[in-house]
C-alpha cells in the first residue's frame, strides 16, 4: 500500500459516514426528483432561447409578438417551483428511508414551507397583493429554505411514528386512510411549529424565514461557489473521492448541487426580466452547467482523456481493450468503466491527471466565461447523457462546444505521460505473465 493511499484511507470512514448520513441521503434523493422537471423546462428554454444568430426575429416574424408567452408559462412552472419539489422530496426521502410511508411527509413539507414563506407581493401600483404564491420564494431563492425545511419536516415526522405518537387505526382499515390518520398528531405538531417560526420571524425581523434564511446563508454560500477557488475545490474534492472509492459526484453535488442550480436560475431570472447578464454585478458563472457540462466532461476526472490517450499510445492488451470498450460510455459521460476497469481508485499513477485535468478545466471554463467568450450559463439544462460537443452547442452556442474540444484536447495532453507510465506497467506484467505460462508449459 502506497503512502498516499494509507493517508486517504484514514479519511474514508469519515466521507462514508457523511455520505450515509440521513440528512445527505435525503438531499440527494430528494433533490433529484427535480431532475425531470428541469429537463423538461430546459426543452422549452430552449426553444425560447436556441443559440442560433436571428432566432428571436425568425420567430417574431413567423409567429407574431407573442411567440415566447406559452413557453415562458412551461418554464415559469418548472424551474419556478423548485424549492417546492425539493422540499417535498426531501422530507419524502428522509421518512422513507427510515422504512415508513413518505408521502404524508411530503405533503406536510410543501405545506411547512409555504407557511413560513411570504404569502404576498407588492404590485407596481405599490399596492400589496395578498392570497398568492410568489414564485420567486418557490424558485432558486427558497431552494436552502427548502433544504431546511424538509430536514425539519422528516425529522420530525419520523420521529412521531417512531415512538408510535399516533392514531392507530384498528386492523382491516385501508393503508391509505391509516396513513392518512397517522399523520394528524405529527402533522399538527409540525405546522404549530412553522406559526411559530413565521410569527418570530415577522415580529423580530418583519421578514419570513425564508427570506432570512435566503439573506444570511442562501446568498453568501452562492457567492463562495461562484468563485474560482470555489469551483476548483469542487471538482478536486468530487476527484478526491471518486479516487478513494467513493461516489464523489453523489456526494458533492447532493449537497453543492441546489445551490449550482440556483445560480443559474438567478441568471435566468435576470434574463427574464430584461436585463443584459453583466460578469461582476448581476451574472453568476458557476452554475450547474459549469460543472455538469464542462468540468465533468465525459464523467468526473474528464476520463475522455484518458480513452483518447490509450488509444493513441497503448500497447498492453489490457489498456487497449480497455480505450476501446469505454469510448462508447464515455461519450455519454459514462465513466466506471474507467474508474473501476483501470482501475483509478487507489491508483497512484493515475492520481495527479484525474485531479488536476478537473481542476485546469475550471481555469479554462472560469476564465472563459470571465474574459466574455462564452456567456454566462441560463437555466438551460441538458440531461447528463448528452454527448460533448452537443451538450456544449446547447449550452453555450459554437463558442460553448468549441470550449469542449479544447477542454478534451487538454485533458488528453496532462493524461498522455501518465497514460504511457501505466501502460508500461501493465505492459511489462502480461509480458511477465506470458514468460511465466510459456516456461511453465514447456
Amino acid at each position: 500500500m502506497s503512502r498516499l493511499e494509507k493517508i486517504f484511507e484514514k479519511f474514508i470512514p469519515y466521507f462514508l459516514r457523511f455520505a450515509n448520513a440521513k440528512a445527505t441521503l435525503a438531499i440527494k434523493d430528494g433533490f433529484i426528483l427535480t431532475m425531470p422537471m428541469t429537463i423538461i423546462g430546459s426543452f422549452f428554454l430552449l426553444i425560447l432561447a436556441a443559440p442560433i444568430p436571428g432566432w428571436e426575429e425568425t420567430m417574431v416574424k413567423w409567429f407574431g409578438d407573442q411567440w415566447s408567452l406559452p413557453l415562458t408559462q412551461v418554464v415559469g412552472s418548472t424551474f419556478d417551483i423548485l424549492a417546492l419539489i425539493g422540499v417535498y422530496g426531501i422530507a419524502y426521502s428522509y421518512v422513507q428511508n427510515e422504512k415508513i410511508d413518505g408521502t404524508p411527509a411530503g405533503i406536510l413539507g410543501i405545506i411547512s414551507f409555504l407557511i413560513i414563506t411570504q404569502a404576498s407581493v407588492l404590485s407596481k401600483a405599490g399596492e400589496t397583493v395578498t392570497g398568492v404564491i410568489p414564485k420567486v420564494w418557490t424558485g432558486g431563492q427558497g431552494v436552502l429554505a427548502a433544504i431546511v425545511v424538509g430536514l425539519f419536516v422528516g425529522f420530525v415526522y419520523s420521529q412521531f411514528i417512531k415512538r408510535g405518537i399516533r392514531f392507530k387505526m384498528p386492523e382491516g382499515v385501508p393503508p391509505g386512510v391509516a396513513n392518512s390518520f397517522s399523520a394528524l398528531i405529527p402533522g399538527l405538531a409540525i405546522v404549530t411549529v412553522s406559526v411559530i417560526v413565521f410569527a418570530l420571524c415577522q415580529a423580530v425581523a418583519d421578514k419570513t424565514f425564508t427570506e432570512i434564511v435566503y439573506t444570511l446563508l442562501q446568498t453568501p454560500v452562492q457567492n463562495l461557489t461562484d468563485t474560482f477557488t470555489g469551483a476548483v475545490l469542487i471538482m478536486v474534492l468530487m476527484s478526491l473521492l471518486w479516487w478513494c472509492g467513493i461516489h464523489g459526484a453523489a456526494i458533492i453535488m447532493g449537497v453543492m448541487g441546489p445551490l449550482l442550480t440556483a445560480n443559474a436560475l438567478q441568471n435566468q431570472a435576470v434574463i427574464d426580466s430584461g436585463q443584459e447578464l453583466v460578469i461582476g454585478e448581476n451574472a453568476k458563472i458557476v452554475t450547474i452547467q459549469f460543472l455538469d457540462v464542462f468540468t465533468k466532461l465525459g464523467g468526473s476526472g474528464i476520463t475522455i482523456g484518458f480513452i483518447v490517450a490509450a488509444l493513441i499510445v497503448a500497447r498492453s492488451a489490457h489498456l487497449k481493450q480497455l480505450g476501446r470498450l469505454s469510448l462508447v460510455p464515455g461519450l455519454f459521460n459514462i465513466n466506471e468503466p474507467v474508474i473501476f476497469g483501470m482501475p483509478i481508485v487507489f491508483n497512484p499513477i493515475m492520481f495527479i491527471p484525474f485531479v488536476v485535468v478537473p481542476a485546469v478545466a475550471s481555469f479554462m471554463v472560469y476564465f472563459s466565461i470571465l474574459f466574455g467568450w462564452v456567456e454566462p450559463f441560463n437555466a438551460l439544462q441538458v440531461p447528463w447523457t448528452t454527448p460533448p460537443i452537443v451538450s456544449g452547442f446547447l449550452i453555450g452556442g459554437w463558442r460553448g462546444a468549441l470550449l469542449q474540444v479544447a477542454t478534451i484536447v487538454m485533458s488528453v495532453l496532462i493524461y498522455l505521460p501518465f497514460v504511457r507510465m501505466q501502460d508500461r506497467v501493465s505492459y511489462n506484467e502480461e509480458l511477465k505473465a506470458q514468460q511465466e505460462s510459456e516456461s511453465v508449459s514447456v
